[in-house]
């Protein structure tokens, strides 16, 4: 299945910046960054039958991050995603999916993330925090890549952020399974792929 949570990465949690010490500068205020839909892809890719692979992506959602241009690291990122939205371009499929066999979307209408902490590593950054599919919380990590911010006129700024990320569906209750010929039907490994555009909010409200 293909996905792109730059942004699996998804909640509502705030880091406090710091505050100042007799060593350094004050924190600064985190900014605000909603995704811009309409530039933002959440998708995944399973595989099928072991020999291809099957993209999709989820069409609704809506996040924000909460950035320290001074340290990442004092960063948070909150995802919701509609699970109805999911769209592999086959509606037999895709109905399959949002049934009990899979996301049961009526029970369970949303997946969340919502970050922990952010990481500093040595070519990155990771995300941890609380990914929920179903009734099932984990924690995860999600490597990542910012760019920017910068201006885009109308007094906004915009960055984007890159990642991915592979699941287990058997930790999130997603059970489905078939062997035909003895080869699984559907891969147990799920790689979410994150590819987000966020901006601040227009001036004025506007």
């Amino acid at each position: 299945m293909r996905m792109v949570f730059a942004t699996l990465l998804a909640a509502l949690l705030v880091f406090t910046p710091g505050t100042a010490s007799a060593q350094g500068p004050a924190a600064s205020d985190p900014e605000r960054f909603d995704f811009d839909v309409a530039h933002t892809n959440i998708d995944f890719v399973v595989r099928h039958l072991a020999v291809a692979n099957v993209r999709g992506k989820f069409n609704r959602f809506s996040g924000h991050i909460l950035l320290d241009p001074a340290d990442i690291t004092r960063s948070t990122v909150s995802v919701t995603i509609d699970a109805r939205s999911i769209d592999t371009a086959n509606e037999r499929r895709d109905d399959h999916l949002r049934s009990a066999d899979f996301f049961e979307v009526e029970k369970y209408p949303t997946l969340t993330f919502t970050s922990r902490r952010v990481e500093r590593t040595g070519d990155g950054f990771v995300a941890v925090g609380d990914l929920t599919i179903r009734d099932v919380t984990r924690e995860v990590r999600i490597p990542f890549e910012v760019s920017g911010p910068i201006s885009v006129g109308n007094g906004q700024r915009a960055i984007g952020v890159e990642g991915a990320l592979r699941v287990n569906r058997f930790d999130y209750g997603l059970q489905w399974n078939r062997i035909t010929e003895a080869v699984q039907v559907v891969g147990d490994e799920v790689r979410i792929e994150l590819n987000v555009s966020a901006r601040t909010p227009r001036q004025g409200g506007e």
